[in-house]
């Protein structure tokens, strides 16, 4: 069974979040950006990690309701968020409510004309400086700018971006995206520990399924014992898309199909890559398990692989960039001659959502800093004669990068 690691690991796990610490944060940023309001949409993981408004577990396709566009939050500089909410998105995402000042569409209501009103009065009430003190001409210059800047997340909806922008067309509009990653890039104690528990998950689940990788059995039977395994020790569902899939001399696929009806058999490797999820915090995770004795390449590229992942880690110090690790790691794949089959980036941030930026990745150039958590998942796909792929989530700090996953990355072979 998992258990915390001390008593005051129980505490932070299940402690609440600071959104009002969060938020404060979140206006200094708008300010030093000349951000006048911002827009939240719901559903989205930045209003969650601000506000504490829940997500629900996404889904194959849309799904949608009368004046689901509107659905969201304003924020500015030193106010509270004022919540524009359907009723729909209440009675069934919110059924314990949520603590702050809500406008109500109900599905016979002109969505335009709620929206456009929460917007005018939450501009109305607005303050002039974001954080607590006395102006200063720093906090202050962009209010000499006539025009109103306007800041939306990246996946607000279209109807959202094109009302707003109906309703001020002589506001400058934002991409908020590179504030807020500013901020959510940096994980704090609690979520750190929360990541943790995440990882825990995924190890004990491999542990547990492993032993089943063997000649009969399906691809789809082990993703589907995965995602079980998962929800029994906690998790809500799969942080994403459960893959399983086979490769190796007999097999013609690719790592494009995760996951088939297909028997397994001998001669295969077997690539596992999953997720699970802490109070919306994510893991990512992989091994590859082989049937029968592996032949010798497989074993040669079974090591090339976790030596590229140690390559990556010993190049994540404080300061380097996602291209400096992605380089490092790609670096012993190509040396090996292997690299025309190291097809993908070597990882990227995670957090509230799998995929973060920055990512590690060659044109990525940010700076990474400590506190920040990603994934080195190296691999070699080659239908028809080998595939290898080994993933963990590492915790960059001053001392270094080191994994939070415990489970062994030696290879298994059943």
């Amino acid at each position: 069974m998992l258990t915390t690691d001390s008593a005051s690991g129980t505490d932070i796990l299940s402690a609440p979040f600071d959104h009002a610490a969060r938020q404060r944060r979140l206006w200094e940023k708008m300010d030093a950006a000349g951000v006048d309001v911002l827009f939240l949409p719901a559903s989205q993981s930045d209003l969650e990690y601000f506000t504490g408004v829940p997500r629900r577990a996404p889904s194959f396709g849309n799904i949608g309701y009368t004046n689901h566009w509107i659905s969201g939050a304003f924020i500015s500089p030193g106010e509270e968020p004022l919540f524009v909410l359907t009723r729909h998105f209440q009675e069934f995402d919110l059924p314990e409510g949520v603590s702050g000042e809500v406008v109500t569409a109900t599905e016979s209501d002109d969505g335009r004309e709620v929206f456009r009103r929460a917007f005018d009065s939450y501009r109305a009430r607005t303050g002039a400086v974001a954080i607590g003190a006395r102006p200063t001409d720093e906090h202050c210059a962009h209010e000499g700018v006539s025009s109103e800047r306007i800041a939306l997340a990246g996946r607000t909806w279209a109807e959202t971006a094109v009302e707003l922008r109906n309703h001020r067309p002589d506001a400058d509009f934002v991409v908020a995206d590179g504030l807020i990653g500013e901020i959510r890039r940096i994980k704090d104690d609690q979520e750190i520990a929360l990541m943790r528990r995440s990882a825990a998950i995924v190890d004990h689940v491999m542990q547990a399924v492993a032993p089943l990788v063997v000649s009969g059995v399906t691809e789809l039977d082990l993703a589907a014992e995965v995602d079980l395994q998962m929800r029994r020790l906690g998790s809500p569902g799969a942080s994403f898309d459960t893959g399983v899939w086979a490769m190796g001399p007999a097999l013609g696929r690719d790592a494009s199909v995760r996951v088939s009806t297909n028997t397994l058999g001998p001669g295969s490797g077997v690539s596992f890559d999953f997720g699970a999820i802490t109070r919306g915090y994510c893991s990512d995770f992989g091994r590859t398990v082989h049937i029968g004795d592996p032949n010798e390449e497989y074993l040669e590229v079974y090591d090339i692989v976790i030596a590229a992942q140690e390559a990556g880690r010993r190049a994540a110090v404080v300061g380097a960039t996602g291209g400096d690790v992605h380089r490092a790691t790609r670096a012993v794949i190509e040396d090996a001659g292997y690299g025309d089959w190291f097809r993908h980036r070597t990882g990227h941030c995670i957090g509230l959502d799998v995929h973060e930026l920055p990512y590690i990745s060659e044109e990525d150039e940010t700076p990474l800093e400590a506190g920040m958590l990603f994934t080195i998942e190296p691999s070699v796909f080659w239908p028809g004669r080998v595939g290898v792929r080994v993933e963990d989530v590492f915790l960059l700090s001053d001392g270094g990068c080191a994994s939070i996953n415990d489970h062994p990355n030696a290879p298994v072979v059943n």
